[in-house]
């Protein structure tokens, strides 16, 4: 159970910025700057680029185009070339394996100890070599053996010489295509001394790879101070243990890449006073062109004052909107596809803003052409309605900050969007979004009306007016229905319609349920009256709470006689130890989710099937088993589920648990139940099952009232008789 965070710790947590998770930050942040660069362009409208129709590349020039005033801008062009070019000089950065060095020394020692060995025994060259190639097979030719072990001394020391020359140069795993990006003659060779890392460029040509190692081996044989016989069989003695110990490392070349791009200038252009940037008479090239476009960008008089003061008030809009959704809303976080969708939405928006912005319509005001209404409706439905009644005020606002609405089009758009927040109150059926889109026309054609009453337009420009501000919100009905069953899908969310969909008891899988496991589709009915009631007067989400009990148990399908709700006279946990039967037990939980997963029921479904038990013990199997083993790990009677995380999620948990215990009562009564419930809601707190939800003391008041009003229906009113007994469950038959 959650308690309320006072002001002072709301400001505490909105400056933690660090806890904004990358994905959603990063996409959003990718919005804003989207949103930015459109707003900021459209404010340069200016300059000779209102003439440009008439320079064209290919075309004669007309008139002289002469610069008033010297300036310098980036070729951007040369730039990216010059950058090309530095990008392909950069060597490719290689790293010796110290791991690879030690495999193959070691490798080394074991044969050349081995051989010594042998030689030691006094065992003639035959005997030597048969045990060489009983322990190497297929590695040594007979031919390189006999003179190995035919000749006076011993080679070990040779070939450990040759291959310490060897591993020190390096032997290579090259790849032509990893390295056809970077430099074509050298490499650079990166190896670690201590805590310094030495670097040293190796030309290509001298690189020795697998393929060039025996080559190798046999020069540093025939070219040093060695045995003739040594010699001749070197390359053939060490080419069975030698492997790559260089290695092409990206992540160094990129970091080398990226330091040589930084270093890289521009290339800048110079245009004096005075120069004749076309020439009439002239073809026009794309050089002329280019230096043209920056001449107009010169002399646009591009005031950065606008531009910032707008800017800012954008970033202000965009930290307002942050904190918003950063707050949880129905008593959760929004997820990041949810967040993705609200960037989409809003940077969309202010986008389709500014371009419709650039047309002009004498009698209309241009928010007529948006659906704003449709911005709004989607959120309400995929998210919540709190986002959308803050997008209702956000969105037109940010359109009239950018520069895109004056204020007819701000107050249209915000009248429209308010009007689609609060139109879709208690839609549960899809064609409750036509009726959502009538309710849009209409608000629409009556701020048409004010808004034409404001301007004292004429009868003119009232028909066309009033038709586009009617078709708006139709068409805005029309869309969402377009859109919501895709998004639905994407964003896998628990929308009311697909809710009510879920719900159908006649569905496939519940009706198997039926058919499974009986006893457990009724206890699923009646926990789902339950938590539907406790829900409504709690004011959490009724409907997502029972679409969640009636799929809170379908794990049990698999092995429905383990639980006590479809046993008859047998219990198959008489004649089970109780850790099997625990583990039978806790994995309708883990079945249940796997079930929803492969249905593609919503998350916040899937939660609930997941958390309907939370993280607690199954008590009867664990004192059980408590008296029959000396040792007994509590996480083996543990349920595999966290704790509930929502408001529905924990009234599931409650009715759950109720109903299964109720049951056990013998003639239960209004007061005897009450008291009851009481003691399983007491031991779920103290048991830390509550303490990740939102609900409160008071909420738990309610649901205990709640569940007592729908069980007193059921089980109907009983007296009770004076000196009743106490009854407990009967913990015994299992859990349910």
């Amino acid at each position: 159970m959650k308690t309320s965070s006072g002001p002072f710790e709301k400001v505490k947590s909105f400056l933690r910025l660090s806890r904004l998770r990358s994905g959603p930050a990063a996409v959003s942040l990718a919005a804003l700057l989207a949103v930015i660069v459109v707003v900021v362009g459209n404010m340069n409208r200016g300059g000779i680029l209102g003439d440009m129709g008439e320079f064209e590349a290919g075309k004669v020039a007309e008139q002289d185009v002469t610069a008033q005033e010297s300036f310098s801008y980036v070729d951007e062009d040369a730039t990216a070339l010059r950058r090309e070019a530095q990008e392909r000089l950069v060597p490719a950065v290689f790293r010796f394996s110290q791991e690879a060095d030690r495999k193959m020394r070691e490798d080394w020692s074991a044969f050349a100890a081995f051989s010594d060995d042998l030689a030691g025994r006094d065992l003639s060259a035959e005997a030597a070599k048969r045990s060489v190639q009983a322990e190497y097979p297929g590695r040594f030719s007979g031919e390189v053996l006999d003179v190995w072990f035919l000749s006076p001394v011993s080679f070990a020391e040779y070939g450990g010489g040759v291959m310490d020359a060897l591993l020190e140069r390096g032997i290579f795993a090259l790849s032509e295509l990893e390295l056809e990006p970077y430099n074509p003659d050298i490499v650079e060779l990166l190896s670690t001394n201590g805590s310094r890392t030495e670097r040293e460029t190796v030309p290509r040509g001298d690189i020795v790879t697998l393929k060039t190692a025996g080559e190798q081996a046999r020069s540093l044989a025939s070219g040093g101070n060695f045995p003739p016989l040594f010699a001749a069989v070197a390359a053939d003695m060490l080419l069975p243990f030698l492997r790559e110990n260089v290695f092409f490392s990206i992540e160094d070349t990129r970091q080398r890449v990226a330091e040589t791009l930084v270093r890289v200038e521009p290339v800048i252009r110079h245009i004096e006073r005075g120069k004749r940037v076309i020439k009439k008479g002239f073809i026009i090239t794309e050089e002329n062109m280019r230096e043209l476009r920056e001449l107009d960008t010169a002399r646009s008089g591009w005031d950065p004052r606008g531009v910032a003061g707008r800017v800012m008030l954008l970033l202000l809009l965009y930290v307002f909107l942050v904190f918003f959704c950063r707050q949880k809303m129905d008593g959760r976080s929004l997820s990041d596809q949810e967040l993705y969708l609200v960037a989409a939405i809003v940077s969309l928006y202010f986008i389709l803003a500014v371009f419709v912005s650039r047309f002009s319509f004498d009698t209309i005001p241009v928010s007529v052409i948006l659906p704003t209404a449709l911005a709004v409706m989607l959120p309400a439905i995929l998210v919540t309605p709190q986002l959308a009644l803050f997008l209702a005020m956000v969105l037109p606002l940010g359109a009239f900050l950018a520069g895109s609405f004056d204020m007819p089009s701000y107050i249209f758009a915000l009248v429209s969007a308010v009007a689609a927040s609060c139109a879709l109150k208690g839609a549960q059926k899809r064609m409750d979004l036509v009726r959502a889109g009538v309710i849009i026309a209409a608000v629409n054609i009556a701020a048409a009306v004010i808004i034409i009453l404001g301007r004292r337009s004429g009868p003119a420009s009232w028909p066309p007016f009033l038709f586009w501000a009617g078709f708006n919100g139709l068409a805005s009905g029309m869309l969402v229905l377009g859109f919501l069953p895709p998004l639905e899908q994407i964003l896998n969310a628990a929308t009311p319609f697909r809710l009510m969909e879920l719900s159908d008891l006649n569905a496939p899988i519940l009706k198997r349920l039926f058919t499974a496991a009986p006893g457990t589709h009724g206890h699923s009915i009646m926990v789902a009256n339950l938590a539907e009631a406790a829900c409504q007067d709690i004011g959490a989400n009724p409907l997502l709470a029972r679409v969640g009990a009636y799929y809170h148990d379908i794990g049990k399908m698999e092995q429905p006689e383990y639980f006590v709700e479809n046993q008859t006279v047998y219990n198959k946990h008489d004649d089970t130890p109780p850790r099997l039967s625990a583990t039978v037990i806790r994995s309708h939980v883990k079945l249940g989710v796997e079930k929803a997963r492969s249905l593609a029921l919503p998350r916040q479904v899937i939660d609930i099937i997941a958390e309907h038990h939370g993280n607690s013990v199954i008590s009867w199997f664990y004192n059980k088993a408590l008296k029959q083993e000396i040792q007994v790990n509590m996480e083996d009677f543990t349920y595999p589920g966290n704790p509930p995380r929502s408001r529905e999620s924990a009234v599931v948990m409650l009715a759950d648990v109720t109903e299964a215990a109720v049951r056990t009562l013998s003639k239960p009564t209004a007061a005897k139940m009450e008291k009851f419930i009481q003691e399983l809601f007491t031991a779920k707190v103290e048991h830390g099952q509550l303490a990740e939800c939102e609900l409160t003391f008071r909420d738990l008041e309610i649901i205990k009232k709640a569940f007592v009003r729908v069980l007193a229906g059921h089980y109907h009113s009983r007296i009770e008789y004076p000196k009743q007994a106490k009854e407990t469950p009967r913990s015994g038959e299992g859990p349910s």
